[in-house]
């Protein structure tokens, strides 16, 4: 029971426990504090632009203080975060002379739109001015800015999920659909049916393919950036999910993307069931990456098997691109130039 009147937002935090709060109707509330700071710190660190006065890059995350939440009053949900973070970036310029400075951003909050944001770019004190101040402040605030309204928006999506719970009516409502569709199904499959076809009564067909190409690192470097949570995250800038196990699930690209890890050999071997979210329900690619050392580089192998025909080019022109190149540009394992 209460033991204050309603009028004091007390007397709400205690309602939380009653009761008579059916479908999360009152108010439900979820702390988001350590997702968010591994989110932005993932977002944030290896964030990389280039121009004619050189590159600059995000190498560390030194301080994100603040916290989170995301509450539902009455069905109507509301984002709560306020951080202040801090980072450090490097500079080098063409002729390989290098460069440190801080970003400061004091008022990332749900007060704030992204574009009211502050973002401070400056040089450490002991660094004498350079060009690339400005091209940090040009094109490095540009995408810190992007990162961080890519992590608000993943806050609103992904974690706002349960929160508002359906009423026993939309229950009831979705079973009888659910039902009603059951039925259709089975008339329009009929006697075609077989014992051995996928329970969703659609046969997908499907293409194997490989890929290959060369990272100027290590094989235990490589394979460590696809297993670890941190390392997804500065690659494709977005928050990611990685249990880096066998048995372990990943989800990334904003939820595009996600599967299970099948068989995972240490520095040679990654076997998993990888599918886009539009597949049809159920149904997973499998995806092997095999790491071949080559003294000074490593020949990474991948074969895909059961994907999709329809899916082939697109899946192709994914991997290419947001596994690697996005690798190669992020931890600078690109081939070199002679």
């Amino acid at each position: 029971m209460a033991k204050w009147g309603e009028g004091d937002p007390r007397w709400i935090v205690e309602e939380r426990a009653d009761a008579t709060n059916v479908n999360n109707w009152h108010w439900t509330e979820r702390d988001v504090t350590s997702w968010s700071q591994d989110a932005i710190n993932g977002l944030l660190l290896g964030i990389r632009v280039e121009g004619e006065e050189g590159t600059c890059e995000i190498t560390d995350v030194s301080n994100i203080d603040g916290e989170a939440s995301i509450n539902n009053r009455k069905g109507k949900l509301i984002y709560f975060y306020e951080w202040v973070v801090k980072a450090s970036w490097t500079g080098t310029n063409k002729i390989g002379i290098k460069y440190k400075g801080i970003v400061e951003i004091p008022n990332l909050s749900d007060e704030n739109d992204m574009d009211d944001l502050d973002i401070s770019v400056t040089l450490c004190k002991d660094q004498p001015s350079t060009p690339l101040t400005d091209l940090m402040r040009r094109e490095g605030v540009k995408k810190i800015r992007m990162a961080l309204g890519n992590y608000v928006k993943h806050l609103k999506t992904e974690f706002a999920q349960g929160m508002i719970l359906p009423t026993e009516n939309a229950l009831y409502q979705q079973n009888q659909e659910a039902q009603a569709k059951v039925k259709l199904d089975k008339t329009q499959i009929g006697s075609s049916s077989t014992a051995n076809a996928p329970s969703t009564g659609v046969k997908i067909a499907t293409v194997s393919f490989s890929l290959k190409d060369t990272f100027l690192t290590s094989p235990e470097e490589l394979y460590r950036i696809f297993v670890t949570q941190e390392m997804v995250q500065a690659f494709t800038h977005l928050a990611a999910f990685v249990d880096g196990r066998c048995g372990g699930k990943f989800r990334l690209l904003e939820g595009n993307v996600h599967g299970q890890f099948a068989e995972l050999i240490q520095d040679k071997k990654i076997a998993m069931r990888w599918r886009f979210a539009s597949w049809p329900a159920g149904h997973a690619a499998t995806v092997i990456l095999n790491f071949v050392n080559q003294g000074s580089e490593t020949e990474l192998i991948l074969e895909a098997r059961g994907v999709p025909s329809n899916e082939e080019e697109r899946m192709k022109e994914g991997w290419q691109r947001y596994y690697f190149n996005a690798i190669k540009q992020t931890f600078g394992f690109g081939a070199l130039l002679y």
